[in-house]
């Protein structure tokens, strides 16, 4: 069992007004998952998903395939 903690990381491009969440990709291959937050909120809820599904939603962000 790991006790690895969350290295919670916000993008430097999130200065947008606050509309943000924060990522703790770092318990990817330890834990197999990536925590995701809302950054103004850090005490909230927390999502959980998949390394593979965390890739996927990064790739069409950055392909711009994501609409809103």
């Amino acid at each position: 069992m790991t006790t690895e903690s969350p290295r919670w990381f916000k993008s430097s491009y999130s200065e947008n007004g606050g509309a943000c969440v924060e990522v703790a990709a770092n318990l990817a291959a330890s834990r197999g998952i990536v925590p995701v937050r809302d950054s103004k909120d850090p005490r909230g809820p927390v999502l959980t998903i998949t390394p593979a599904a965390w890739s996927e939603f990064v790739g069409g962000v950055k392909a711009d395939g994501l609409s809103a």
